[in-house]
């Protein structure tokens, strides 16, 4: 696969992302929820950490959750550059089709997410009992850096108690699928999924 189809994939799927979350972000608020099929619905979210909205401040209790937002984004840009060569270094060498289509997926997705960590706070205002605006004149919820990733996307496949007789959750009220996430996320996953199960073939030994 050339370097140029590369690219036009990846603006693909930058573009599917990101015209879905700005159309949340200045449609819906917060917690707005819109409901597609019993098993998967619109749910208007915003994630100010990693996966699951885990924080670094979770790990490291002595910084500040700005501190540690702003330490996420920019571990985010530079990563961004690493995965970029690699997908460069990785078309050149014409390595195996399935590593580049799951690069392409991996660098695709995170940068959705940090166009949303790095613009949308000085883009939108905020999304709390109000539909946001683009640019508004009153300027954005954060600053430059400090934007909050939209999820949307979740389906809640199962919810019920679980049986008791099961170790620590018997009893319990559970949901499967619980996390809500966009089309960055499911790109991240798809190229990692697509690493960890045709590892061989991406990886082939000479």
């Amino acid at each position: 696969m050339s370097l140029k189809k590369s690219i036009l994939i990846i603006v693909l799927i930058l573009l599917i992302d990101q015209i879905s979350k700005v159309y949340i972000k200045t449609h819906f608020v917060i917690g707005e929820e819109l409901k597609v099929f019993s098993w998967f619905r619109i749910y208007f979210v915003e994630n100010d950490g990693m996966a699951w909205g885990t924080k670094f401040s979770d790990f490291i209790s002595f910084i500040t959750d700005r501190t540690a937002k702003l330490s996420l984004t920019i571990f985010r840009i530079v990563a961004i550059f690493g995965i970029g060569y690699w997908l460069y270094d990785a078309v050149k060498k014409h390595s195996p089709k399935v590593l580049i289509w799951a690069i392409i997926f991996i660098f695709a997705g995170a940068l959705g997410n940090i166009l949303d960590s790095v613009f949308y706070g000085v883009l939108f205002n905020d999304s709390y009992g109000q539909v946001a605006s683009f640019l508004p004149a009153e300027g954005g919820y954060d600053s430059l850096l400090h934007g909050k990733v939209v999820d949307m996307l979740y389906f809640p496949l199962w919810k019920g108690y679980l049986p008791d007789w099961l170790p620590f959750y018997g009893g319990k009220y559970f949901t499967f699928f619980e996390p809500v996430f966009n089309v960055a996320d499911v790109a991240i996953s798809t190229g990692f999924g697509l690493i960890i199960f045709f590892n061989r073939k991406a990886f082939p030994k000479d």
